[in-house]
């Protein structure tokens, strides 16, 4: 890992494939999601399932959380060093001219994801850990479905989460093609390809959380 990071190419060949795990990761996430909208019963025993399966629990889990904490850490030291290897700045290089917004700011709409990832932290995974290894409670696989509705019950809740999967999609929407360059995907004949796929699924991916959400806001 040393030897992969020491480099300016290394680390972005690290975070890209760190995001693109990422990106598999939030695919699952919102198929399992999904469930809630149509099944309490598919939806509780999916829930179940990853909440006990060992696999899950003690590798997939510090996989996912190492992943996390990696990639945004990787982001923001990039961010950094580009900054300072910089001769001129885009206000004065006019950067705008040559790229968009949020290719420009992937920090910023970084930092705010990472915020709505420590509320989700607190909002879902906390109160599990708390659940099954503090409180030591028996297993009870009807009670997932009822405790995702209930996080919705707030406006304002609802409103942070769309508003934090709206920049998701920003961010996906320059990340999703990034990774596949840094790891050398330029073909011509693949690029047009992997752009409009990464143009669906930086709208389809946030607007399937958002759906989630505000369903279960109105259906309280």
């Amino acid at each position: 890992m040393a030897g992969l990071t020491s480099s300016s190419i290394g680390r972005k060949y690290a975070m890209a494939l760190s995001a693109m795990f990422l990106l598999i990761f939030l695919l699952m996430h919102l198929s399992t999601n999904m469930t809630s909208v149509f099944s309490e019963d598919v939806f509780n025993s999916a829930s179940h399932f990853m909440g006990y399966n060992p696999a899950v629990q003690f590798l997939m889990q510090p996989i996912l959380m190492f992943a996390v904490i990696f990639h945004f850490a990787m982001g923001f030291i990039l961010e950094i060093r580009n900054n300072k290897a910089r001769p001129v700045k885009y206000a004065n290089n006019n950067g705008s001219a040559n790229s968009t917004w949020m290719s420009r700011n992937m920090i910023i709409s970084g930092a705010v994801i990472l915020a709505f990832l420590a509320l989700h932290f607190y909002d879902f995974w906390f109160p599990e850990m708390n659940f099954k290894y503090i409180e030591a409670n028996v297993p009870n696989e009807a009670r997932y479905w009822e405790e995702l509705h209930h996080k919705f019950h707030d406006l304002w809740r609802v409103v942070l989460y769309v508003v934090a999967f709206v920049l998701l999609g920003l961010h996906l929407a320059h990340g999703f093609q990034s990774s596949f360059q840094s790891i050398g995907a330029r073909h011509p004949k693949y690029t047009p390809i992997i752009k409009a796929f990464g143009n669906w699924y930086s709208i389809l991916i946030p607007l399937g959380f958002i759906f989630i959400a505000i369903f279960h806001y109105v259906t309280q």
